[in-house]
């Protein structure tokens, strides 16, 4: 399959979906409308993973990504109506400065620093949000303590990159429907759109039970490094990255070479994804039971974990190409 006809409309609107770690369920309907028609089997689990099934003959092969992004948590509320806040996932407070951030109720605030008082002018090094109220019994009117909020990042295309909030990891998602909807194989396909790997992979944990499958493959974004200086890093328009290792997992040889080879049988560009820290699904996936082959593909994504995240089309149709055939060129060592 050649990726040139994938809907990007669709990840837009999986972009725009409000799905922090824990509060994943408006992405999982959207998924779900969206592959009902495709699939046999379409469930959710206790933790609120998706779980759909597109029966074949063949090896049982898992493919997963996650669904929910970083984001913020409502911890206390001051006199003055100003939101006090948690990160939820790999966000910094210090990057959210100026910020703006939408709450579930489609409420907007703006990430500001306290000044020191004892230091005029010197921030404090504490963060709140301001929803444009003056009291804390205005702001309870409209948010309380335990509410989450994303970051805002509206939906930008051009004819070669997409810029947007929480491509991470709603990518590995949109490649997945596209290929809920348009691949053919012998396979027996199991889907797994995860939840609250932001936090700690915890949905990836559970999903595996009662699957057991044979080959699992994660799809997920991976840093872009576009310096001079870190050429030889994973950068954008060089293709899907395949994960040699990250603080989680050491892609067994066996497969990384396979995936490697099947790419190049198939002219589907690809580079290398050799981390030392982060991690994905693929961590926990892996040490399942006695053990399950995994290998993984990545999108490299600029600004990470930001309202402003920026993949390249060329990067997203090598990973979708590059999925596909390892579908119907399945590992042959399980």
């Amino acid at each position: 399959m050649s990726g040139q006809n994938l809907d990007y409309d669709l990840l837009k609107q999986l972009t725009q979906c409000f799905g922090p770690s824990g509060n994943e369920r408006e992405v999982a309907d959207l998924i779900a409308r969206e592959v009902n028609s495709h699939v046999m089997d379409s469930r959710f689990d206790v933790l609120g993973n998706l779980i759909v099934r597109k029966p074949g003959k063949g090896k049982k092969i898992l493919i997963a990504c996650h669904m929910d992004e970083v984001g913020v948590i409502i911890t206390a509320i001051g006199e003055q109506g100003y939101l006090y806040f948690a990160p939820v996932g790999g966000i910094k407070n210090s990057d959210l400065s100026a910020k703006r951030v939408l709450f579930k109720n489609r409420r907007m605030g703006v990430v500001n620093q306290e000044k020191n008082p004892l230091e005029e002018g010197k921030p404090s090094g504490k963060f709140y949000i301001d929803i444009g109220v003056s009291s804390e019994e205005e702001a309870r009117k409209i948010v309380r303590e335990g509410d989450m909020a994303v970051l805002v990042g509206d939906y930008q295309e051009t004819p070669s990159h997409i810029l947007s909030k929480a491509l991470d990891d709603r990518l590995g998602c949109f490649i997945a429907v596209e290929l809920i909807k348009q691949i053919q194989c012998e396979q027996d396909l199991y889907f797994a759109f995860t939840v609250q790997e932001e936090v700690g992979s915890r949905g990836a944990k559970t999903v595996v039970h009662g699957i057991e499958p044979d080959l699992a493959l994660i799809l997920d974004t991976t840093l872009s490094f576009d310096s001079p200086k870190e050429k030889n890093r994973t950068s954008l328009n060089r293709g899907a990255a395949v994960k040699v290792m990250d603080r989680t997992i050491v892609v067994s040889p066996l497969i990384k070479n396979w995936m490697a080879e099947v790419a190049a049988q198939q002219d589907i560009p690809f580079q290398w994804e050799i981390i030392t820290a982060g991690g994905t699904d693929s961590g926990p996936i892996h040490l399942t039971g006695s053990g399950i082959p995994t290998g993984g593909i990545a999108i490299p994504v600029r600004y990470l974990h930001s309202g402003n995240e920026i993949a390249a089309k060329f990067d997203i149709v090598s990973a979708f190409q590059l999925l596909s055939a390892l579908l119907q060129n399945p590992f042959q060592e399980i």
